[in-house]
């Protein structure tokens, strides 16, 4: 048996945008109306967490979590810019009383991928002009929930938000290939964080607030040095551009004097997330085939999920933890996993994910990393941003014509996890090898 510290927190993350349906004043729906969804679906209902949310509140409950996470949709709470949504706020009051009521203590995200149009049209994080702006709104959410709620996550992944909406143009505002308006988006979240940090702690003195970064595992497809550099590439530019920021108040190699320094972001943070998912693989792109995808690639043979749209997810690697942990636990504050999972309708591979990054995370605890919590992702088949409903996250399945849940095997897996703290002996020899490779499958 691999027990975990008493007080160890086990919940699940969710979104917004993701969850709740109806956030029409934001810039991932307006992404949306223009046909950028690129498997045809839309968000709305989602999971319809603004009308009734209770329904997956119970199940959290009955799965034995003890903690939440949620995020805030600024454009639901800020529609025009200076004019606040006062019903809005009341909704999430309520959200609040009720995850409490279930015995859960919230995170809450401030910023998870949206804002408001408004800020997206006016150039959003590239425009360093609007930082007050996202400060002004952090002030007011927190001022008007601190009485429910004292763990504050400023932002969401700013590797993947930056790289993916300038680098990759997978999400909004869809551009490819800019290098420095990456790196200075980079710069000025952490920025924004440093402000909205003090501002927090101004306004709450017993606020906890940090950020969560994605890890991704970026494997050289070869020994040839330009694969090998390739994957340092990716791994300097997404994986640890958020703890160099932390640290040293600048990023390294590769994007160096690309990225404006900040110095007034250094020990801010009181703790960190890390959201792990996968591994890669990366071949130098020298032939024109394979520029489209920047030489990443996953092998077939490797234990995976779901398939999305045009690519396979990635190879699902409990390992990865390991990296995420050993680097960000270095900044020497409390570390959550805040998010984990793997997109698996068929339920095939989930079990096998979870036991074995829970079997690494205490690995990393007795090592004397500082690890608080782990959050799965997610309690419920979710809308997967670009994605749309091709990737099942959840532990329970959703019929999102009906809205009906459907138990997977992993949730009552999780459930006794939860309950007893620790994994067990059998579980742990169960699921010791990943399930066979099978051809990865897309979800309706």
């Amino acid at each position: 048996m691999l027990t975990f510290p008493s007080g160890f927190l086990w919940g699940v993350s969710t979104s917004a945008h993701q969850f709740e349906g109806g956030n029409f004043h934001n810039q991932w729906h307006e992404w949306e109306q223009r046909g950028e969804i690129r498997s045809g679906h839309t968000c709305t209902p989602a999971c319809d967490w603004w009308n009734n949310a209770a329904h997956d509140l119970d199940l959290c409950r009955d799965l034995g979590l003890n903690t939440l996470r949620i995020s805030l949709d600024w454009g639901r709470l800020e529609p025009t810019q200076g004019k606040w949504n006062d019903e809005a706020f009341e909704r999430y009051r309520t959200l609040l009383r009720m995850i409490h009521a279930r015995g859960m203590r919230p995170f809450v995200t401030l910023h998870h991928f949206t804002h408001p149009t408004w800020f997206e049209k006016d150039g959003a994080f590239l425009n360093g002009s609007l930082i007050p702006l996202f400060v002004a709104y952090a002030e007011r959410a927190v001022a008007e929930l601190r009485d429910l709620c004292c763990d504050w996550l400023t932002f969401n992944e700013p590797n993947v938000y930056a790289t993916f909406g300038y680098l990759f143009g997978e999400f909004p505002p869809g551009r490819r290939n800019q290098v420095r308006d990456t790196a200075v988006v980079l710069s000025n979240i952490h920025r924004a964080h440093a402000l909205a940090y003090d501002r927090i702690h101004g306004l709450q003195s017993e606020a906890r607030v940090g950020l969560t970064t994605n890890w991704t595992e970026f494997q050289a497809a070869t020994a040839s040095p330009a694969d090998r550099f390739l994957a340092y590439i990716y791994d300097g530019i997404f994986n640890r551009s958020s703890f160099q920021f932390l640290r040293s108040g600048a990023p390294d190699f590769p994007f160096g004097a690309l990225s404006p320094n900040v110095p007034e972001v250094i020990d801010k943070t009181d703790f960190i997330g890390v959201n792990v998912y996968n591994r890669l693989y990366v071949r130098s792109p020298f032939e024109f085939s394979r520029w489209s995808t920047g030489g990443i690639f996953v092998l077939p043979e490797v234990p995976q999920g779901d398939r999305g749209v045009n690519l396979p997810y990635g190879e699902a690697y409990p390992a990865a933890v390991l990296g995420a942990v050993r680097e960000y636990g270095q900044l020497r504050v409390p570390v959550y996993v805040m998010e984990n999972g793997v997109p698996d309708e068929s339920d095939r591979i989930r079990p096998w994910v979870i036991v074995n990054t829970l079997k690494h995370l205490h690995q990393l605890i007795s090592e004397g990393f500082d690890v608080r919590g782990y959050f799965h992702w997610s309690i419920v088949d979710n809308f997967e941003w670009n994605e749309g409903w091709t990737l099942r996250f959840g532990l329970y399945g959703l019929d999102r014509d009906t809205q009906q849940r459907k138990p997977r095997f992993s949730a009552s897996l999780y459930q006794q996890i939860v309950a007893a703290n620790g994994i067990s002996d059998e579980q742990l020899s169960r699921f010791s090898e990943p399930p066979s490779p099978v051809a990865p499958t897309s979800g309706n």
